[in-house]
């Protein structure tokens, strides 16, 4: 396993490690709809008498879908862990933004510089750190009010974690993107998705 300042030429691919319980769904478009009934099948196994809240659930994942696809997005995981009755819900969107939305720059402090001024107000952290493999990366945590028309009528804060990370020898950047809805348990579960980032490996 290459370290990021070992490349000489753009890695071929990437890969991650995410939980047991995390379930993928397919970005691409030919893929997208068998992905998203497997997904809702297992997620009311058991449950017959809500057919409006698992229609509502799929038309809810084809929008995140294709929002994802349509930003460059490569994978989509959503977990279906869950603790006694309570789901964890949570989420991690990969996507290779197009050069033409990030400064032309491979340097995290420079992006992180660039984020600061993108982004006042709010709840929010911004940093550079070091992943194991990876390399230097730009971690940004954010906590916002709920849009219960885009969460399925949640009211609680989401909170997401965006790691920022360069691709060697480019100028490009791989981005991940996690968030949940579980306020309560946002702390833990950012802990979670900071260890999912620390398996990021270039191939």
């Amino acid at each position: 396993m290459r370290s990021a300042d070992q490349f000489t030429s753009a890695p071929k691919n990437y890969n991650v490690v995410v939980p047991d319980g995390w379930f993928q769904v397919s970005l691409d478009p030919d893929d997208r709809d068998r992905s998203i009934v497997a997904l809702a099948e297992l997620t009311f196994r058991g449950v017959d008498n809500a057919p409006h809240i698992k229609q509502e659930f799929m038309r809810d994942l084809q929008r995140k879908a294709k929002d994802a696809y349509r930003v460059g997005g490569t994978e989509l995981y959503l977990s279906t862990l869950t603790v006694g009755p309570v789901p964890l819900a949570s989420s991690l969107l990969i996507s290779v933004p197009g050069p033409e939305e990030w400064p032309q720059t491979s340097d995290a402090d420079e992006l992180a510089e660039h984020l600061l001024g993108q982004n006042t107000g709010g709840d929010r952290e911004v940093g550079v750190v070091e992943l194991a493999v990876a390399g230097k990366s730009v971690r940004y945590r954010c906590r916002e009010a709920a849009d219960p028309d885009r969460q399925m009528g949640n009211t609680l804060p989401s909170t997401t974690l965006t790691y920022y990370v360069p691709i060697p020898t480019t100028v490009r950047w791989l981005l991940l993107n996690f968030s949940t809805p579980v306020d309560p348990l946002a702390d833990q579960m950012v802990e979670l998705f900071d260890a999912v980032a620390g398996t990021l490996h270039w191939e």
